[in-house]
């Protein structure tokens, strides 16, 4: 089982934004978009894990409970039910994100997701957190260059 650490960041909510996702084996990638959040970071990191590492069973480790909490708690699965309605009855966020992931995870029967506290310490989320900030940063950056 591959253990892969993933994270998002914004600068700006919405604004320019990164995603990472890291294994401890040195396997590791990261990207960014110009007009995003910090939750749709988090869910495209997921997404670009488990596309980019399809030869092992997965844990996602994620200090987003967004992520995590989707699928320990099935949260899609009442998102499928109610007609991709959330439990206030209004369309789920982040649509189009979540419907390749949560297919992806279901397709492969092999990713399970864990949270780990943010900011706490632990080498490979702060690795990842890294990773993300300095996407974020880049974006940023080459979105000031095209301004002026």
């Amino acid at each position: 089982m591959t253990a892969v650490y993933t994270d998002g960041a914004c600068a700006g909510n919405p604004g320019p934004g990164g995603w990472a996702w890291a294994v401890e084996d040195g396997r590791q990638a990261f990207g960014s978009e110009p007009h995003t959040t910090n939750q749709r970071m988090e869910i495209r990191a997921a997404l670009e894990a488990v596309r980019a590492l399809p030869d092992s069973p997965l844990v996602i480790v994620s200090d987003s409970t967004y992520v995590v909490n989707c699928f320990r708690d099935a949260w899609w699965r009442g998102w499928h039910t109610r007609g991709w309605l959330n439990s206030a009855k209004r369309p789920v966020a982040n649509r189009d994100l979540w419907e390749p992931l949560i297919e992806a995870v279901n397709d492969r029967g092999d990713v399970t997701f864990t949270w780990v506290k943010g900011h706490s310490g632990n080498a490979m989320n702060d690795l990842v957190d890294a990773l993300a900030v300095q996407a974020t940063v880049e974006q940023a950056s080459a979105a000031r260059r095209g301004r002026m």
